[in-house]
C-alpha cells in the first residue's frame, strides 16, 4: 500500500530531515533576512531532482512536483522560515550560532518537515495523479506577514491550488501526534502603539506638572473593560500590554510614556469596532487628566479558519496514517498565524504537530529561550504531510 510506503520512506529519511532540521537552527534568520536559508532550501530540493524552483517575496521560494496527470488537482504544502530575536538558552549541539537570534518557534521543523515531505512526494510521484506545490514563505512572525507578500507575488498562481495544507509545533502535545480543529482556530492578531504625553518634571512637584505615566496607567485599566464589559462572551477576545516605557527616574517624571501591546479575536465586525473603541477611551482619558496620546493600531493577521471538509478528510488521513490514539481535537488558540491569509484565498486545513517529550525535558512553550523539539516529531511531520497531500489529490 501506497501509505506504508509513505511511511517506510519517513522512517528511512529521518535521519537527514533531522540534519536539515538541526542546520537550520543552528544558522537562524530573523523576518524577510532568510536569504541563506532560502538557498539551503533550493540546495535540497535540487539535490531531489525538483529543479523547478521561483523565487518569490524576495526570500520565499514555491516548487512543484508533478505526479501522472499533473493538471487533475493541485494541493499546496506550506512552510514558514524565519527565526525569532531571542538569545537560546538551551545547551544542544545545534544552538543557534547567530547571537540573538533562534528558532523558537519551530520554523526550523516546519521547513525540514516539509523538506522531509518533498522528499517523500518526490519518491513516490509515479504513484500518485495531480500536482504538489511547494510554498517556503518567509517573515511569519512579522506584520504584514509573508504569507500576504507571497500572495501578491503571485505564488498562489500558475498553478492555482484548490486547496492548502500547514502545519505548527505543539509543546502541549506529545511526540507522535498531532491535533486538528475544523471551522475557526485562530484569532486575528493587531498591534497597539500608544505615546502618552505630558509635562514632566521634579517629581516632588507633581502638581505643577501633567503626569503621564499616571495617565498610561488609568489608561490601560480602562482598556479592559473592552474585553470584560464590550466582547460579547461568545467572542473569544484577548488585550494585552507587554511594553511600558517611561525614560524618568525615582525623582523625575518624564514627558512622555510609549505602550506597546496586542489585541486579538475571532470576529472581523468586533474587531472593527474595538479599534474604535479603544482610541475613543485612551482618547478621553488622556485629554481628561490633561495630556494627550497618539494611538496606533497596526493591523495584523486575520482570523484562521480551517476548511471543515478539507480538514475532516486530514482528520481521517491522520487516524489512517497515526491511529486514532495519536490524533486529538483542539480548541480556539488565540495566538495568530499568517497562514490565515491563505485560507483567506482558498480552502486551508492548519494542524498542530506533538513535540513534547516529559522523559527528556521538552515541555517548553513556544518563543522562550529553552524552546526545543523531541526530533522523533520529525518523522511524523515530513509522514503525515505527505500522506495527507496524497490522500487529498486522490479524493478528484
Amino acid at each position: 500500500m501506497l501509505k506504508d510506503k509513505v511511511k517506510a520512506l519517513a522512517g528511512e529519511y529521518l535521519e537527514q530531515i533531522t540534519i536539515n532540521r538541526r542546520y537550520i537552527h543552528a544558522n537562524p534568520e530573523l523576518s524577510f533576512e532568510e536569504y541563506k536559508t532560502s538557498a539551503f532550501v533550493a540546495s535540497q530540493l535540487e539535490e531531489m531532482g525538483i529543479t523547478n524552483i521561483e523565487k518569490k517575496a524576495n526570500t520565499g521560494l514555491v516548487a512543484l512536483i508533478e505526479g501522472k496527470n499533473p493538471s487533475k488537482k493541485i494541493i499546496a504544502l506550506r512552510a514558514d522560515m524565519d527565526a525569532l530575536p531571542i538569545v537560546e538558552q538551551n545547551d544542544v549541539p545545534y544552538k543557534s550560532t547567530n547571537e540573538g537570534v533562534m528558532h523558537a518557534c519551530g520554523h526550523d521543523v516546519h521547513t525540514a518537515s516539509l523538506l522531509g515531505a518533498a522528499k517523500i512526494l518526490n519518491g513516490v510521484k509515479d504513484e500518485f495523479e495531480g500536482t504538489i506545490k511547494l510554498i517556503f514563505q518567509p517573515g511569519e512572525e512579522k506584520i504584514p506577514g509573508g504569507a500576504s507578500l507571497m500572495i501578491k507575488d503571485k505564488a498562489l498562481e500558475n498553478p492555482k491550488p484548490e486547496a492548502i495544507v500547514g502545519q505548527h509545533v505543539m509543546p502541549l502535545i506529545d511526540a507522535g501526534k498531532v491535533g486538528f480543529r475544523k471551522g475557526m482556530y485562530m484569532a486575528s492578531a493587531d498591534e497597539l502603539y500608544l505615546t502618552v504625553k505630558g509635562k514632566g518634571g521634579h517629581g516632588a512637584m507633581p502638581e505643577t506638572l501633567v503626569d503621564p505615566i499616571l495617565i498610561a496607567s488609568h489608561i490601560i485599566v480602562a482598556l479592559q473593560q473592552v474585553v470584560s464589559r464590550n466582547a460579547s462572551p461568545k467572542v473569544p477576545t484577548v488585550l494585552s500590554f507587554g511594553h511600558i516605557e517611561a525614560k524618568g527616574a525615582t525623582n523625575i517624571i518624564p514627558n512622555e510614556v510609549k505602550i506597546q501591546g496586542t489585541f486579538r479575536t475571532l470576529n472581523e465586525e468586533w474587531r472593527a469596532e474595538a479599534h474604535k473603541k479603544m482610541v475613543k477611551i485612551a482618547e478621553g482619558l488622556a485629554e481628561g487628566m490633561g495630556g494627550s496620546v497618539d494611538f496606533e493600531v497596526r493591523k495584523g493577521y486575520p482570523f484562521l479558519k480551517n476548511a471543515p471538509e478539507l480538514t475532516d478528510r486530514a482528520y481521517k488521513a491522520a487516524q489512517e496514517f497515526l491511529g486514532e490514539e495519536n490524533v486529538e481535537d483542539l480548541d480556539i488558540w488565540m495566538a495568530a498565524e499568517d497562514f490565515s491569509y491563505y485560507t483567506q484565498e482558498m480552502d486551508g486545513c492548519f494542524y498542530r504537530l506533538g513535540i513534547r517529550n516529559e522523559e527528556k525535558g521538552i515541555t517548553s512553550g513556544v518563543h522562550t529561550p529553552t524552546f526545543d523539539i523531541d526530533e522523533s516529531a520529525l518523522e511524523v511531520g515530513a509522514g503525515l504531510m505527505a500522506w495527507i497531500a496524497i490522500n487529498e489529490l486522490a479524493k478528484g
